[in-house]
């Protein structure tokens, strides 16, 4: 195992800060009959007017068994923002540090980077979409706290070569986050596989893509024990709610349902690349290790508002590094992927 400060890295505040403590903290057991009259909530019964779990327990302990971790290695967000957000907070220091970002990628890194006053040290992808380790190495210093990896990657929907992942884990002298939001899609094994093996690995996945539950907003952290620890000292008590993690356990013991989804979004994710490949403005579609596929057009611009007009919403990406005149789709139904294609097929 590589051996690695983590304390080091933490800022010095969130070292000593005392987390607030809720009433569902102190007293955790809501199964026994009791009277409960210490958090000043309605009495009255409306199935939501006691507050939620602080911690979330039945839905760590049924990830920690669907995932194969242990439950202590699991953090739960509003969405995988505000996990984003907390590891800001936990390792970055305002006006001082920088974290690392390899565009074309999620643009919330930036944003959060800007929101939390850290500088941002951007190295592209190659012509091939993966990281070009030695530069990305070199470009960091010793403020350099948090290096994202999006793997597979929005908008390039490629997974990136694992011998050059663990080189930038080994070589980077900070925390290294890779974002596994598709990662169901890829038949690449996830890197919670690493967790034990990396102690500055933090890898991020969400129930928003394959899991059907966008509009829940949760998104999930697995880390060390340690780092968790960290993170639970800062998040707000109630940042999940009783109806979404409702809804989340409902979903994670529906397993089957979600496998057979998967499978139509990868049928259908070949179907769709194949037939838009034959557009004759089409110049290339990109290998998907996700739920969308990235294709590159004669004019962006052009088709978008071509294809809003057609009733059909795609993303443009044409502004970001690597992604001229690519329009991303992402995969449908099987008659939504067909109306794309008919769409595509009518215009000029």
């Amino acid at each position: 195992m590589k051996e690695f400060n983590l304390n080091n890295l933490i800022r010095d505040n969130i070292k000593n800060i005392k987390p607030y403590s809720s009433a569902r903290d102190e007293y955790k057991d809501m199964s026994l009959d009791m009277v409960f009259m210490d958090a000043n909530e309605n009495p009255f019964q409306t199935d939501v007017n006691r507050y939620p779990d602080p911690q979330q327990t039945k839905v760590k302990e049924r990830l920690a068994e669907v995932k194969g971790v242990s439950t202590s290695q699991i953090l739960l967000g509003n969405g995988s923002d505000e996990v984003l957000d907390l590891l800001f907070r936990a390792f970055c220091e305002p006006k001082d540090d920088n974290v690392i970002i390899l565009p074309p990628t999620y643009g919330m890194y930036s944003v959060l980077a800007d929101l939390n006053a850290i500088d941002i040290i951007s190295v592209e992808l190659d012509t091939n979409f993966e990281p070009k380790v030695s530069e990305i190495l070199s470009a960091q210093n010793s403020n350099s706290k948090i290096l994202f990896l999006c793997s597979p990657n929005n908008p390039t929907a490629n997974s990136f070569n694992r011998n050059k992942v663990v080189e930038l884990i080994n070589g980077f002298n900070g925390i290294v986050v890779i974002d596994e939001a598709y990662i169901d899609f890829s038949n690449q094994e996830s890197w919670l596989i690493g967790l034990n093996e990396f102690p500055n690995l933090i890898v991020t996945q969400t129930l928003s893509k394959a899991y059907g539950l966008a509009g829940i907003r949760l998104g999930i952290c697995y880390a060390s024990e340690f780092i968790i620890s960290i993170l639970n000292k800062i998040k707000p008590p109630y940042n999940i709610n009783q109806l979404t993690q409702d809804k989340a356990l409902i979903r994670l013991n529906s397993l089957n349902e979600v496998s057979q989804q998967i499978s139509s979004i990868l049928k259908e994710r070949e179907v769709l690349g194949s037939k838009i490949c034959n557009i004759s403005f089409i110049e290339t579609t990109y290998p998907s290790d996700a739920n969308f596929i990235l294709a590159k057009v004669d004019n962006a611009n052009l088709r978008y508002n071509q294809l809003i007009k057609k009733g059909i919403v795609v993303r443009n990406r044409t502004t970001q590094p690597l992604c001229g005149n690519c329009l991303r789709f992402t995969v449908g139904t099987k008659g939504e992927n067909e109306k794309l294609i008919m769409a595509l097929k009518e215009l000029n």
